[in-house]
């Protein structure tokens, strides 16, 4: 059922004007998936309180919410094509009125970790490109007949969609550098071992394949309880990504693992102070696979001990930095990284004794005793 409708959306998007990439394809997907998955998850909490005696407040105003303005239902379950808004109706309804509402919600939010930062986040990074109201009608139709609030269907639908995103890479695109391969992941986790009550840090999380391959490998445990559940859903799994569309991808990878309220932040995070970094900033397992080849501005580098434009050699003292005393950590690192011969790690240095002298440094560095920590 999932594959034939992500198939179908698909299909809707290739004659879409706004949508020319399979980048966009996913980005349109992501937004229009996360509302149906909140819809979802606030009937349950009412159905939940019901049984209980108590009233839920719902976090959406009613004209706002999936079944309101995407889907409005008759008595009998089906769509009420008097109430349907479509067309130009539908797209300004969503451009003028939707996003700028649910964009607001980052601004009222507590905290990170709470389903209205993630909804402030994810509608303030991306905007409907789908031109055509008519087109964006069937989309939410073929969205709208998806039921993911099982583990099964949920496990189904984050299964398809890290497909896409690994398609994406094989296709040669730039979603690649969203996407680590999920042996990979996996090999990685398991040499860690991440333990229930452990913070778990990815600093350049793309897709969160780390945290998510993570949180699968703690609920295999088994024999958790409401609080151990509670632990994993609130104060384990943290994340930074700067590219606006990864950290969509990211939020939504990490939902249809199950996690309600990611804790994915939208930064550069090379940008951040390193010297502020304290020991209550830091984090007991942290697992990346940071990008390489970048160049980061001369302001950025002199954030760091060991000053390079390349954005590998940064993050891999951002990571040093961000692992508590104890800690342990798996990163990818270029097989380059304790040589002098890359030729993106040495373009801004002039001549052989400053590249000695800077490879030298990150090697004493990375090497520390009190760091206890190996690449």
């Amino acid at each position: 059922m999932f594959q034939q409708a992500f198939k179908n959306i698909d299909d809707v998007l290739r004659k879409e004007a706004g949508c020319t990439t399979g980048l966009d394809y996913i980005e349109q997907t992501s937004w229009l998936l996360f509302l149906k998955y909140l819809d979802g998850l606030e009937q349950d909490k009412a159905d939940e309180a019901k049984l209980e005696g108590k009233n839920y407040t719902f976090i959406l105003d009613t004209p706002y919410r999936w079944e309101s303005w995407a889907a409005p239902k008759g008595k009998n379950g089906q769509l009420d094509h008097n109430k349907v808004k479509t067309g130009d109706d539908l797209r300004d309804f969503v451009n003028n009125k939707l996003f700028p509402y649910l964009h607001g919600f980052k601004q009222r939010a507590t905290g990170p970790n709470t389903v209205e930062y993630t909804i402030g986040e994810i509608f303030g990074e991306i905007k409907n490109k789908i031109q055509s109201g008519y087109n964006l009608r069937e989309i939410i139709d073929h969205i709208d007949e998806l039921r993911f609030r099982s583990q099964v269907e949920k496990h189904e639908l984050s299964h398809l969609y890290e497909g896409k995103i690994k398609h994406m890479g094989n296709a040669g695109r730039n979603g690649g550098e969203y996407y680590t391969p999920r042996p990979l992941i996996r090999a990685m986790v398991q040499v860690v071992k991440p333990k229930l009550g452990e913070r778990i840090y990815d600093g350049a999380c793309g897709s969160a394949g780390f945290l998510c391959e993570s949180f699968d490998h703690l609920k295999a445990t088994g024999n958790l309880t409401t609080k151990d559940l509670t632990t994993l859903q609130t104060r384990t799994f943290y994340g930074k990504e700067k590219k606006s569309l990864a950290s969509v991808m990211a939020i939504m990878n990490m939902i249809l693992h199950g996690i309600e309220a990611p804790n994915i932040i939208h930064t550069n995070t090379l940008t951040e102070n390193f010297a502020d970094i304290q020991e209550k900033d830091r984090y007991d397992v942290v697992l990346a696979n940071p990008p390489f080849g970048g160049k980061e501005r001369k302001d950025v580098q002199q954030n760091f001990p060991i000053r390079t434009g390349e954005t590998a050699f940064l993050f891999l003292q951002h990571f040093i930095k961000m692992i508590r005393a104890g800690g342990r950590g798996s990163v990818v690192i270029k097989n380059t990284c304790l040589s002098n011969t890359d030729n993106a790690a040495v373009a801004d240095l002039e001549t052989p004794e400053e590249i000695g002298q800077f490879f030298a440094g990150f090697q004493k560095y990375l090497y520390q005793p009190q760091i206890q920590a190996r690449p």
